[in-house]
């Protein structure tokens, strides 16, 4: 449920990325713990995993300081911490205060974790920061299961 797209040419869908583990990783732009902690993780797994094997996706979900974090702020944000995996920019509700994306994933707040399966299965969900070793260990157990068989 994103506004926007930042880093790619057309929209991700969690379907295009079945057979693939996916990190998502949820963040505000003014978060400190996101700026100190989850984006550096995201880069790190992007960098450490074959792309071919496992997807690294942002979501930047904004729920407070509306007024400071505009899409052309994101931007320019996006490529001071030349931040490279697609990131999505979650489309605010109109009853509620939280984004739509983390309403449907129960987030609350901001960093936030999403581990996908292969199979496109929510199997991790971790909310503020996490581990560099509980996170490598639980993309590596998701990279043993078996690969769904794909359509041709």
């Amino acid at each position: 449920m994103a506004s926007h797209w930042l880093n790619t040419p057309a929209p991700v869908t969690l379907t295009q990325l079945r057979g693939r583990v996916v990190v998502l990783h949820a963040f505000q732009m003014l978060c400190p713990g996101c700026v100190s902690g989850g984006l550096p993780q995201a880069v790190e797994i992007q960098r450490t995993f074959d792309p071919r094997t496992v997807a690294v996706l942002g979501l930047h979900s904004v729920f407070e300081h509306h007024e400071a974090m505009t899409t052309a702020a994101l931007r320019a944000f996006v490529q001071e911490y030349r931040l490279t995996f697609p990131i999505a920019i979650d489309q605010p509700s109109e009853t509620q205060p939280l984004p739509l994306t983390m309403q449907s994933y129960h987030m609350q707040g901001t960093p936030t974790l999403v581990l996908i399966d292969r199979r496109g299965r929510l199997r991790g969900h971790y909310f503020g920061a996490v581990a560099d070793l509980i996170v490598g260990a639980e993309i590596g157990r998701l990279l043993t299961e078996p690969s769904p068989a794909l359509p041709s």
